[in-house]
Parts: C-alpha cells; structure tokens; sequence
C-alpha cells in the first residue's frame, strides 16, 4: 500500500493544528500520516507529496491559496475546496440558502461608499444615485445591522438604529462593500460545526457576551429546534460545497434563521471553544481526513464541489 500523507497548512494558532496531527498519527492507520505541510517550491502543474491538505489560513495568504489550487491540479484533496473559496461572499451566500427553502434574514448589498481604487465616478455610470434609500429601509427595517459582504469574522459589523445612524456609520467604512441585514430578535442562539457534509456539532453560544464569553451560553434547544438545525447545516453544506464549516443560527418563535454560514476557516481554538468541543472537533477531522486519503483517486480530481454548482452544470436547481 502506497504511503498518503494528510497535511495542515495553519497560521499562528496552534492548538487545533497540533492536536489533529497527532490525533491522526496515533490512529495508526496503515500507509497514512499527517504533519504540518511544508513548502519549499511551487512548481506548475508537479504533486506535492500530500494526498490531503487542512487548511486553516489561505483565505490571508493569497501564495497560499495559489499553491492550493495547484496542489488540486495534480490530485490533492483540499478541505476546503480553493475554488469555492476564492468566490465565497455572503451576499449570493445567503440568497442561494433562501432558494433552498432555508430561513435567513432580509438583506440587501450596498456599493462602498468610497471608490475603488482605479476608478472614477464615471466607474459607475450604471449606478443609480441616490441609491432607493427609502425603499432600503423600509424593506429591512430598523434596528439592523451592516456588515462585510464577505469574510466569516465579527469585524466591521454596527448595529444601526435609524438612517441618520446608518449613513454616519456608513461613512466610516471606505472601499469595503456591506450588506444591510434585518436584526432577528433572538430566543436562543447556537454555533454548530459541520465536518464532511454530514456531522454536525451544536454549542450554545451568545454573541451579545465579549468574545471570550460568548461559548458561555446556557441555550437549550428542543429535540425539534435541533433537528432542524442539524437538517439545513448539512443542507447548506451540502449546497456550497464545504467539508468544514462553523454556521450560527438565532432562534426566533422556534424558527432556525441562518445568520452567518460562510465560515469555511473557523475559529478552532481550544481555548475559545472548550474542550469538549475542541475534542469532538479533533476526533471529527482527523476521522474525515483519514475517509479522505484512503478513497483519493491518484491524479485524479478529488475536489468537492457544492450542489448549486453540480446541479447547475445540469440545469436541474
């Protein structure tokens, strides 16, 4: 049996990387290790050893994310997929969820409020201005909230509470483009993990505590809450194509609203997230990137790809 190596390409956090290394070594499964990647040279279109890459840190690396791509072209399986990556954005996110029958809130995306660089206002000669403001408003309501249009992180993101607060907070936000999104008053909120399309790991979480705190959640949901929650994040995983994904979901008169599902890096810090479900997280992974390894297709294709692509490449969505 040929030797597959699993590898974790990772950034400054180490605890996730470390514990998953070791977890796969220690299964011992024949003909299969994992260790950090290790990059000497990129060469187009030459195998790089690893039958499977983790990784946690191109989204910020674009040498990375090119190495990905590379990686995929002579047979690498890459959790998660580089090319879905590369065009995430929670916009067309969120309306792909809303065709698929999944509740998220009203949302709207907004040009940024200064320009790109390298263009001019006649950049822009499509571009209604002013924008329909009233009818903005008016379809999301107040409060709200504004919010990158892509990214998985909480940075950037205001409450606003009336359009005079809206248009100043908007001032401050430059070249980035920003979605406006109705608030969903929330009973319970929860933070789930999703590994291979199919295992689903639901936390309390409260996002209103700092950062630190917010795992600090009493939340409990009812076998029906739960369920449901577990049906639409396989679903939406299984629509975009992640192998690894955290989603949050408010609650609200027992009704699952999908906020934020577009995190295909997340947060795996054991000290964030607790052990237990860092345990879980470990144990999941390493299991899937076994699977992974030991059904690759030797210079084959083993990237995943999303439903929407799939079905779409057949006219049947």
């Amino acid at each position: 049996m040929a030797s597959k190596k699993i590898g974790i390409l990772f950034g400054k956090e180490r605890s996730f990387p470390e514990a998953f290394i070791n977890r796969v070594n220690t299964k011992k499964n024949k003909g299969i290790t994992a260790e950090a990647v290790v990059i000497d040279k990129v060469i187009q279109g030459k195998p790089i050893g690893y039958a499977v890459i983790i990784d946690s840190i191109s989204h910020v690396v674009p040498f990375y994310r090119s190495y990905l791509k590379n990686a995929a072209l002579t047979g690498t399986a890459i959790v998660n997929n580089p090319f879905l990556e590369s065009a995430d954005e929670k916009f067309f996110n969120n309306g792909l969820a809303s065709k698929i029958g999944v509740q998220v809130p009203k949302t709207v995306i907004l040009p940024s409020r200064e320009l790109p660089e390298k263009t001019t206002n006649d950049s822009f000669s499509n571009l209604a201005y002013p924008l329909d403001w009233k009818s903005i408003f008016e379809y999301i309501g107040f409060p709200a909230f504004m919010k990158p249009f892509s990214g998985g992180v909480w940075n950037n993101t205001y409450k606003v509470e009336a359009p005079q607060d809206f248009f100043e907070k908007h001032s401050e936000t430059g070249q980035l483009v920003m979605l406006l999104q109705e608030e969903i008053i929330f009973d319970q909120y929860y933070r789930c993990y999703c590994i291979g399309k199919k295992d689903v790991r639901i936390i309390p979480y409260e996002p209103r505590n700092p950062h630190h705190l917010r795992y600090v959640a009493s939340f409990n949901p009812t076998k029906k809450v739960l369920d449901k929650m577990i049906q639409i994040a396989v679903k939406i995983n299984e629509y975009l194509g992640y192998e690894f994904n955290s989603i949050e979901f408010a609650i609200r008169d027992g009704i699952p609203y999908a906020i934020n599902f577009c995190n295909p890096i997340s947060d795996a810090n054991a000290r964030s997230i607790g052990d237990n479900n860092f345990e879980w997280l470990v144990e999941t992974t390493a299991n899937y990137a076994i699977e992974l390894a030991q059904n690759i297709i030797p210079k084959k294709n083993n990237l995943t790809w999303g439903k929407y692509i799939t079905d779409s490449s057949q006219k049947t969505l």
